[in-house]
Formats: structure tokens, sequence, C-alpha cells
């Protein structure tokens, strides 16, 4: 009896547990497909409709059970993607009139769904529709070979306005009444997309590998995958503010090591070593320190460092100190929906008096900051928008650049380049400048292997945004062409960092350096070597 009930305790404490992870993209429930060639997705009067592309049939499902209710011709010989305005169905087909291969030919087809009649056919605005979806007011569609999404007109098939499409293989679309979503068959994502701007604002895990078509409920989003030839139904705008996967543990050797070639005296040498802590995407399970450590001690920023000191190094000799971390990471993925974000006046006064602080690198008041902020933003007030127009001016003002230099945030401007900490100054004065509180944070990196040394390191920011706290953001990785490489990095945190740094700037005992920092005295015309690496293993737990 006393297993017994030990077990069902598990159960409930891990059903429990289950019950917490609740987040955009998870999967609520799945039913199966009609047929083996899936295309085109919708839903009409509280039932699916679904074509198959191979069967040239359009297939009315029961939303509980998938199973068929019945069926009708498709209006073409491919069909696709299908949409419902409230009273008739409509259906993109790429074959049209054109051989499929070669000279595609798209058409959109207007239908009686009680029967099947095509009602009205327009011409696609592109040659290669995909998936379709209605707005209440005009069709969208996803072109796969261009790469575009496109809203056209009803009537004679005008496009009203366009973009390019999130990433490369457009499949599936649908619109939430606010946001559109659209699928990516090599990405195996799915996007909410501002339909005013193209600018993706959300990135979340496709549920199948295929998906080919999305509709959307009232609270869901619904997929179908051609590969698995299941439908899934998909959350939304759920509770969680981020997702963790990708779990992966580590161990990472920071060093930093001077070697004195003389031929004076190095007199005294005080090293200091980042200390990571737990964050989101990261749980250290234990650290250690070389024989040199000294002492633990924190800054004005409440970052902690290890010191290590050093006395009377004569010539030919090296200082070691050495810092070895062992931690569990995530891939950690932020859902920000603008209009979940707080208000400036959200944000606690705490936050606001460290964080909205200026200083030499910063330069907030600078006119060059300034008439950049009044330009790029406006009149706008929400804080995501704001962090976001910051995002899309620098990635489209910058080019990235590794010079050596650190200069401030009004030459960076000016120069119109910068490495990943001068892209960090200037996106921290621009926020700092606008009334987002913003601070840096930096790390050691895994390039690609899992052992391999970095003395190269990384610096990103984190911006204050209420209702979700500190979010990391990184314009120098959003330097990128599409719209779903500009927008990945927002609200992501690699498993491939550990982040042993958190700062405002300017710290008493860091300086504007990140990982490591050191001061000493020498003897005159005394010649030093200051390295700085880490070196990463996997640990296998």
């Amino acid at each position: 009896m006393k297993n017994f009930a030990k077990t069902i305790l598990a159960i409930t404490i891990f059903f429990n547990a289950f019950s917490l992870f609740s987040y955009t993209g998870e999967v609520v429930k799945t039913i199966p497909a009609p047929s083996k060639y899936c295309t085109g997705l919708t839903i009409m009067n509280n039932q699916l409709w679904v074509a198959d592309r191979k069967e040239d049939k359009l297939y009315c499902l029961d939303m509980a059970s998938g199973a068929v209710i019945r069926k009708i011709e498709s209006p073409g010989y491919w069909p696709m993607g299908l949409a419902w305005d409230g009273k008739y169905l409509w259906n993109a087909d790429i074959q049209g009139r054109g051989a499929i291969s070669e000279n595609l030919d798209g058409m959109i087809h207007k239908l009686d769904p009680e029967n099947g009649t095509i009602l009205a056919t327009l011409r696609s605005p592109s040659s290669s529709p995909r998936g379709i979806a209605w707005d209440g007011k005009y069709l969208w569609c996803v072109d796969n070979r261009k790469d575009m999404v496109i809203q056209f007109s009803t009537h004679d098939g005008t496009t009203i306005h366009s973009f390019p499409s999130p990433s490369s293989d457009p499949q599936g679309i649908c619109f939430d009444g606010k946001y559109l979503w659209i699928s990516d068959r090599v990405k195996d994502e799915i996007y909410m997309v501002d339909p005013a701007t193209g600018h993706v604002l959300i990135i979340a895990d496709a549920p199948g590998p295929y998906i080919r078509d999305l509709c959307f409920d009232g609270k869901h989003i619904w997929a179908v995958d051609y590969q698995t030839d299941r439908i899934y139904q998909v959350k939304i705008r759920d509770k969680d503010l981020f997702h963790k996967t990708a779990p992966r543990t580590q161990r990472v050797i920071l060093t930093h090591q001077v070697k004195n070639f003389g031929p004076g005296t190095l007199k005294t040498l005080d090293t200091h070593i980042a200390i990571p802590r737990n964050r989101p995407n990261q749980e250290i399970m234990g650290i250690q320190f070389s024989k040199s450590f000294s002492k633990k001690e924190n800054d004005q920023w409440g970052q902690t460092t290890a010191r290590f000191s050093f006395k009377n190094l004569e010539s030919g000799r090296t200082a070691l100190s050495e810092m070895t971390v062992t931690f569990k990471s995530w891939d950690v993925r932020y859902f920000i929906y603008p209009e979940k974000v707080g208000h400036l006046a959200d944000i606690p006064e705490n936050i606001r008096k460290r964080y909205l602080g200026d200083n030499e690198k910063y330069q907030i008041t600078h006119p060059l900051v300034r008439e950049t902020i009044a330009r790029v933003l406006g009149n706008e007030k929400n804080p995501y928008w704001i962090v976001r127009k910051l995002h899309q001016f620098l990635i489209g003002h910058l080019y990235y650049k590794m010079d050596g230099a650190w200069d401030t945030a009004p030459t960076v401007l000016r120069n119109g380049h910068g490495s990943c900490s001068e892209y960090s100054f200037v996106f921290i004065s621009l926020c700092r400048a606008a009334g987002i509180p913003t601070r840096y944070v930096g790390s050691t990196w895994i390039r690609n292997d899992e052992a391999n040394m970095d003395n190269v390191f990384h610096r990103w920011i984190e911006v204050y945004l209420p209702g979700y706290g500190w979010v990391p953001t990184d314009p120098t990785h959003g330097d990128r062409k599409s719209p779903r490489d500009q927008a990945y990095p927002i609200g992501l945190c690699r498993n491939a960092a550990l982040v042993t740094t958190q700062s405002g700037g300017g710290s008493t005992s860091m300086g504007w350096t990140y990982n490591f920092n050191e001061t000493y005295v020498t003897d005159p015309k005394t010649n030093l070597n200051i390295e700085n690496f880490a070196d990463w293993e996997p640990v296998n737990e």
C-alpha cells in the first residue's frame, strides 16, 4: 500500500509539473489526416476542411475525431491552400493552365462549399501560391518560389500589400485577427508575423516536419503535416513567457595567464574572473578555482568575481588564474506578444534608477543619439516596438567590424560599423535614451564542436520589458537578410553560451570588460604577455 501511494504521488507530481509548461507551439491534440497527400487546411462552421493534391478532393472533417463527414471535388488538379471567408471556400491551385514542373500558373478559386461549384476564378498574384488565408477583407497567400507574402483582392486578384516571407520555403498561412502565422518547411518553424511590416515577432517549433497549411479556430492554430499525415492543434498566447529546450551538460575551464618576459619585475597583479550565476539558460553545478584564488568580490551591479592576486613576479615566470565551471544549459526562447507588454510607467523604480543611467560610453544625451531616437521612434510608446524599431534600425545602419576598438555610441553611429561590444553600447544608449532599462551580458561561447577553445567571446544585451522582465536580444546576430534571421536572436539565449558577466557598464572590478579583467604594476620596460581563453568539453551525466 505504501509503494502504491508513492507511485500515485509521483504520478501526481509529474503531471502537476508537466502542466506548468504551457507554451506557444505546444501540441494540444492530434487527429489523423483524411488521406496521404494533404495540403490545404481551413475551418468552416466548427469543421475542418482539408485539400488533397493527389486525389483532387476537399474533405470536411469532424474536429474532435478527424472522421470524414463528406467530400467534394477540388476545383483544379493541384489543390493547395484553403480559406473560409464566412460564406465561401477559397482554394489555391498551383497547376492552373500550365505544366506543374516548368511553368506554374497559379489560380485562386471561389467555391460553393455545399457542392464544390466554382463561383469565380482569379489569377493568383504569384505563380506558386501555397497556403491562403482570409483577414476579414482580403486574402493572403504565400509563394515559396518568390519567397513572398501577398495580400490581394478577391475581386480581381490585385496585390494590396506584400513583403518577403520569413524564411526560404513558406507553406502555410492563417490570420488570428491581429497577426499572420506562417509555417516554413525547411526550418520546421511557425512564425507570428506583423501584417503591416512583415516583421517576425514569434518563432515557434513546428509540430511536424512538413507543415503544409495552417488555420485558426479562435484560440489555437491547426496545422496539417504532409509527412506524418496528421493534423495538429497547437497552443498560442499561452501563459509561459519562455520555453527551454535542448539541455546539455558541459565543463568550461576559463584561463587567464600573464607571462613576464622581463627584464623587470611584475610587482603586483590582480586578476578578476567573472563568476557565472544561475539564469533561465543555465544551472551552475559546480565551480572550482586554482591555487592562486584570493577572494570573491562584488561590484556595484551585483556581479561577483573571483580575485587572484600575485606579487613580485620575476622575469620568466607565469601567473596562472583558472576557474572551472560545470553547468547545464538550455536553448531559451521567449514568446513576446507586443500587446502583452506593459507600459513604460510599469517599470519598477529600482530598475529605472540602475539601468537608465548615462556614462562616457553611452552618452544618451548626445545630439546624434537624441536625433536618432526621434527619427526612428516617432511617437512610439509600446516598449516592445521601441526595442524592435531600434533593432531594425541598427541592423540596417551598422555592419559588423572587429577592429579592436571600443568606441562610444555616437562614434559608432557616425562610423556605421562596430564589434559585438560596440553594437551593444549603441543599443544600450538608444534604449536608455528611449526609457527602456538595458544592460549587457558577457559570455564564453562554444563554436561548432563539443570540445573547443574560445578566445573571441561574445557580448549581447538584455532589455527590461514590463510583464516579461529581462529579455535577451542581440542586434549583432540579428544583422541578417531574412526576416526570420533578423528576429531570431530577439528573446533567445542559446545553450552554446556560458554567461559569466552581467553589468550596466563601468564595473569597479571588471571595468568595461567581461569574463576577465586585470590590473598590475611593473618595473619600467617590463614586457608582459596576457592571454585569456576558455576550454570547453562535454560532460556525460
